[in-house]
């Protein structure tokens, strides 16, 4: 006979109500039972979406809501909590579902540990002795069921405790990303407003430019206007130079023809006049000749004072008339150049001599305007020499030789009328060139004593001192040069002295002598015709009118003892006036 277990008092009625809350029926779970197990088999499988698992998660809490024993405030709110945040990670991104796999990991873990008796959690309930016999099997079965879900509610507790912590940190840090996003906001719409404004500003330029350009446009369509009505305007004074051009042609053929028809007239003319009056150019040069060596010459001679008396009152009372008559003949005597080359050359040496005897006597006289361009064609024409041409070329085809005829003066290889012709270019030309070739050609026939003769015969000093200034300082080393062919030691030396001793010729040396900075072998040359000069005792008051004496003293003291040749000459020029004592040096020498 079995024993019988007494039970305490009321204990069946608490199994009935356990039994009829937790649906055991015979040992084994009712149907509430056997959902809240398919519930945690659904737990331990991972949700393949965050909708999935709080899906899950609510049907795991819904029954539990439901039963008396979890009936508190703080569970209910802590239900509702974990449902929002389930929501939240629903909508969230990848690192909210990490987070709900970190939760199923440790309810994993703490089903695992519940199924294991040796990883149960100890709590005092299931620390506390339990007498064999005082509860039914049941009850103890439904005792470990609730213990094991505690445990499970602990670990579930814990694990919304993380994620709440988790949600904290998402939290803070969406709040850093809304203030982040704020201040990109804000700075957003400060950039929108400069962009409004750049837009403003680009709108106001683009209209400034649409402005500019129009009227530019205008402005272009303006200057095309203007260059259009210019470009007719040119083609048509174009057409009109063309018409005009082609009429000048048609006149000046028209011209030419008849020039040469003019020509060939004058030419048949004159070549009847030449042939009728061959003679009179050899009886007017005998004349001109006579004229010049008896008449002009003596008359310029004694007109000039060379030996210092006055002229006399007769030659000067006639000097105004043959000055008048010299200003007729000259220009005539020009033309009739042109007419030398059909001439004898024997008879180009009087003409040409009477041209310059008539020059001479205008060098006292004021000079006409109109005589500036005779002269000037007039040394020209002696300097180049004259070639047939233009109404004398008519008169070729009357004449056997084919070949143009020439006069040459200055170029002449005949020394008498080369001379004179040099002379005359001296008088007559300006151009520094012509004036250097012909300074180089008298000093090349100034070493022949003919041209010697000749200088002295055609009283030539006034004609080469005219050019011994400050103004052709070029030309006098050669100028000077001409005067020293004339101290050399020969018959026309005393002569040369003689003419050389006037009041122009110390005049010139005054001048000259007053120069600043006057070039040392210009001043040696001159310091030779001084010494040589110095000599004759009657020039002594030549040199004391012009204050010569005194400016080679003052020379001589600012000379460089260097210059030993220029000191000579000095000392020996100021000895032979009386006012130095001649040492030894320049008593032994007379150059």
């Amino acid at each position: 006979m079995e024993p019988r277990v007494v039970k305490p008092p009321g204990q069946d009625l608490v199994v009935e109500r356990l039994k009829s809350r937790y649906g055991l029926v015979g040992g084994c779970l009712s149907e509430p039972g056997r959902r809240r197990q398919d519930v945690a088999e659904r737990r331990r499988r991972p949700p393949r979406t965050p909708d999935d698992e709080l899906d899950s998660f609510q049907d795991l809490k819904e029954p539990e809501t439901e039963e008396e024993f979890t009936g508190s405030d703080s569970r209910v709110s802590t239900s509702k909590i974990n449902r929002q945040s389930f929501k939240e990670t629903g909508k969230a991104n990848a690192w909210q579902a990490n987070v709900a796999s970190r939760s199923r990991s440790w309810a994993d873990y703490c089903s695992d540990g519940s199924n294991s008796p040796s990883k149960h959690v100890s709590s005092p309930a299931s620390r506390a002795p339990r007498k064999p016999g005082l509860l039914p099997r049941q009850v103890s079965q439904i005792y470990d069921e609730l213990l094991q879900i505690h445990q499970k509610l602990q670990c579930e507790t814990t694990a919304q405790q993380e994620f709440a912590e988790e949600l904290q940190k998402r939290e803070r840090f969406l709040v850093e990303r809304e203030e982040l996003l704020f201040r990109h906001e804000g700075a957003l719409s400060e950039v929108k407003d400069v962009r409004e404004e750049v837009l403003m500003r680009f709108q106001i330029m683009k209209e400034q430019h649409d402005a500019e350009v129009e009227h530019l446009t205008e402005v272009l369509k303006e200057r095309n206007k203007e260059s259009k009505r210019l470009r007719s305007s040119f083609d048509a004074l174009k057409g009109l130079n063309d018409s005009l051009k082609k009429q000048l042609n048609e006149v000046s053929e028209e011209n030419r023809k008849l020039e040469v028809q003019a020509k060939r007239v004058q030419a048949r003319l004159d070549n009847l006049q030449v042939s009728l009056n061959g003679q009179v150019y050899e009886l007017l040069t005998v004349f001109m000749d006579w004229i010049s060596d008896h008449h002009l010459s003596k008359l310029k001679n004694e007109e000039s004072g060379m030996d210092g008396e006055k002229p006399l009152p007769t030659f000067a009372s006639q000097r105004s008339d043959i000055q008048e008559k010299c200003v007729k003949l000259l220009p005539l005597m020009t033309e009739q150049l042109q007419w030398l080359p059909f001439v004898n050359a024997r008879l180009h040496e009087p003409f040409v001599k009477f041209i310059y005897w008539s020059l001479r006597q205008l060098d006292a006289g004021t000079q006409h305007s109109t005589m500036t361009t005779t002269l000037r064609r007039l040394g020209e024409d002696i300097f180049r020499g004259v070639v047939t041409k233009g109404v004398q070329d008519m008169l070729l085809e009357h004449s056997v030789e084919s070949r143009p005829r020439t006069a040459a003066f200055f170029k002449s290889t005949s020394l008498p009328l080369r001379f004179v012709s040099t002379l005359i270019v001296l008088k007559t030309v300006t151009q520094a060139d012509f004036l250097a070739q012909a300074f180089d050609s008298l000093c090349l026939d100034l070493q022949a004593d003919e041209g010697k003769s000749l200088f002295l015969q055609l009283q030539a000093v006034p004609v080469v001192l005219s050019h011994l200034k400050l103004s052709s300082r070029g030309l006098l080393p050669s100028v000077m040069d001409s005067l020293l062919q004339m101290t050399v030691e020969s018959s026309a030396l005393q002569p040369f002295l003689e003419a050389c001793s006037c009041s122009l010729f110390f005049r010139t040396c005054s001048v000259l002598l007053r120069a600043p900075k006057l070039d040392l072998h210009v001043l040696e040359k001159l310091s030779i015709i001084l010494q040589k000069l110095s000599k004759i005792k009657s020039n002594k008051k030549l040199f004391e009118l012009f204050t010569i004496h005194l400016m080679l003293q003052e020379i001589q003291r600012t000379t460089h003892p260097e210059h030993a040749f220029l000191c000579i000459n000095l000392n020996s020029t100021l000895f032979n006036l009386g006012l130095t004592k001649c040492n030894s040096l320049a008593a032994s020498t007379n150059p």
